[in-house]
C-alpha cells in the first residue's frame, strides 16, 4: 500500500461478520493500519477482546445497559468507553481515514451518514443506507467529497469493472444471486421451512438476518435499489441472475456486446480487502479461484412466483419517495418475527407487501421524515405479525 503513514480506521459493527473479517485482514498487516474506534451492539466480550488486541482510542457499545460491563472489561486499557446510539455516531465522526460501516439494518444509517458528512473513505456493508436514504446519501457524498467503497460482493464486483468515465457505453448491470437454500423448493415446501434451515446458506457464511434475506431473495431486491443509487442507473437496467456457484459476483454489460465480470472464491475478505487497501490491493487469505476444478458455471432466471420479494423491491423503487424505506422496515420486522418463530417463511413477503399497500410513501425531504416513515412501517408490520400470531 502506497501510504506514508498508517491508515486510521474506524470499524462500526466490529463484532459482526463483516467487522470480524475486517479485523482479520488488519491483523495480517498491522504495520499499515491503526484502528481508532470500534463499535458493537451488545457483544461485550468480543468487543473487549478486539480492544485488547487493537488498542483503539474509543470503544462503543450501542446497548447502554452494557456500559458498565464493557468499562470493567477494558479497565486495564487506555481507551475511552461510551455507550448508546449517539456514541456510535461519535465514533463515525472522530478523525479517521477510513470507515467500515458494517452495522446491519436501519440502525446503521445515522453513523454511516455521519461518516459521509466528513468526507471519509467509506466502506459500506450497510445497504440499508442507500435503500432507505439513497437520494439524501448521494447528495451528501457529492457535497462532502466522500469516497463510497461498496463492500457487498455484488456491488464491489460491479465497482471493479464499471467504466465510470464512459458510462454512456453501459447497457445494464447484472447482479448475481446464489439462489439461497430454497432455490429448488416448491412453494409448499417453503411454507414449512424453519429458521434453522433458512439460516444455512449454501455458499456464504453470514449473519442471521442477512441469511434470511438471502433465502427470500430480499437481499437481491435491496441490492437492485442500492445499485440504482450507487451507480446512478435506472432500475430497469439492473437485472438479477441466479448463479449457484457464486463465482461470478456480478457483471456489467456494455452496448458493444462486451460483458465484464469480476470472479473470485466466495469469501467476503476479498471485497473487504479491496476496500480496505483501496486504491491499492492487498493479499488476502482467500483461496485462489480454480476454474478447472470447479468445471462449470450455471445460471438461471429467478422464479418470480417463489420469490415475490424481487417484484416488491422493484415496485418500491418505482413508487419512489419513502417506499424503499417502508419495504426495508417491514422486512426487518418480518424477518425478526420469523427468526422468533412467530410467523412462517412465506409470511415475510406477505407482510412486506401489505405494509407497502398501507403505509403511504411521502417525499424524502430529510432524516426526520425517514424516521417517521420507518416507525410507521414497523408499527404496521408488527400489527400484522401480531394478527398472524393470534391465528396460530
Amino acid at each position: 500500500m502506497s501510504l506514508d503513514k498508517k491508515r486510521r480506521v474506524a470499524i462500526l459493527g466490529s463484532t459482526g461478520s463483516v467487522g470480524t473479517q475486517t479485523i482479520d485482514l488488519i491483523a495480517r498487516e498491522p504495520e499499515k493500519y491503526q484502528v481508532v474506534a470500534l463499535t458493537a451492539h451488545h457483544n461485550v466480550n468480543l468487543l473487549a477482546e478486539q480492544a485488547r488486541a487493537l488498542n483503539p482510542e474509543l470503544v462503543v457499545i450501542a446497548d447502554e445497559s452494557k456500559y458498565t460491563e464493557l468499562k470493567e472489561a477494558v479497565s486495564a486499557l487506555n481507551v475511552k468507553v461510551a455507550a448508546g446510539a449517539a456514541a456510535v455516531v461519535d465514533a463515525a465522526e472522530m478523525e479517521s481515514d477510513w470507515v467500515m460501516a458494517a452495522i446491519v439494518g436501519a440502525a446503521g444509517l445515522p453513523s454511516t451518514i455521519a461518516a459521509a458528512k466528513r468526507g471519509a473513505k467509506l466502506a459500506f456493508a450497510n445497504k440499508e443506507t442507500l435503500v432507505c436514504a439513497g437520494p439524501l446519501m448521494m447528495d451528501l457524498v457529492a457535497k462532502h467529497g466522500c469516497k463510497l467503497l461498496p463492500v457487498d460482493s455484488e456491488h464491489n464486483a460491479i465497482y471493479q469493472v464499471f467504466d465510470e468515465e464512459h458510462r454512456e457505453g453501459i447497457a445494464r448491470l447484472i447482479i448475481t444471486a446464489s439462489g439461497g437454500p430454497f432455490r429448488a423448493y416448491t412453494r409448499e415446501q417453503m411454507a414449512a421451512v424453519t429458521p434453522e434451515q433458512a439460516g444455512k446458506h449454501p455458499v456464504w457464511n453470514m449473519g442471521a438476518k442477512i441469511s434470511i434475506d438471502s433465502a427470500t431473495l430480499m437481499n437481491k431486491a435491496l441490492e437492485v435499489i442500492e445499485a440504482a443509487f450507487l451507480f446512478q442507473m435506472p432500475s430497469e437496467q439492473i437485472d438479477v441472475l441466479v448463479h449457484p456457484q457464486s463465482v461470478i459476483h456480478s457483471m456489467v454489460e456494455y452496448k458493444d456486446g462486451s460483458t465484464l465480470a469480476q470472479l473470485g472464491t466466495p469469501d467476503m475478505r476479498i471485497p473487504i480487502g479491496y476496500c480496505l487497501a483501496w486504491p491499492d490491493r492487498m493479499t488476502t487469505p482467500a483461496a485462489k479461484l480454480d476454474l478447472a476444478k470447479i468445471g462449470s458455471l450455471t445460471f438461471e432466471v429467478p422464479d418470480p412466483v417463489k420469490f415475490p420479494t424481487l417484484r416488491l423491491g422493484r415496485e418500491a423503487m418505482a413508487m419512489g419517495a419513502t417506499a424503499p424505506a417502508i419495504l426495508n422496515a417491514a422486512n426487518e420486522v418480518a424477518v425478526q418475527a420469523f427468526l422468533d418463530n412467530k410467523i412462517g417463511f412465506l409470511d415475510i413477503a406477505a407482510i412486506i407487501e401489505e405494509t407497502l399497500s398501507i403505509v403511504p410513501a411521502v417525499a424524502l425531504t430529510d432524516l426526520d421524515v425517514l424516521a417517521d416513515t420507518d416507525e410507521a412501517a414497523r408499527r404496521c408490520a408488527e400489527e400484522q405479525v401480531f394478527n398472524k400470531t393470534q391465528k396460530k
